[in-house]
């Protein structure tokens, strides 16, 4: 596994993490950010690239700072 697909994941799982801490489910977050449920696991699993436009959606809606989402 290279250290690109390491934090990556440590993406998803940051994303995951502050969701759940703001009691956000994935279909609530998922449908203000109009996207399916299944995208928004897909990028909390790693198994989808989260693009930076919706990456500053995410980080906008859950109020999170970059220092949460890019703690690696």
């Amino acid at each position: 596994m290279t250290n690109e697909t390491t934090k990556i994941k440590l993406l998803g799982k940051n994303i995951q993490k502050i969701r759940k801490s703001k009691n956000y489910s994935q279909n609530e977050l998922a449908e203000i950010l109009n996207i399916s449920r299944e995208h928004l696991a897909k990028i909390e699993t790693a198994k989808r690239y989260v693009s930076l436009k919706l990456l500053f959606k995410i980080a906008e809606v859950l109020e999170a700072r970059e220092e949460e989402l890019f703690k690696f």
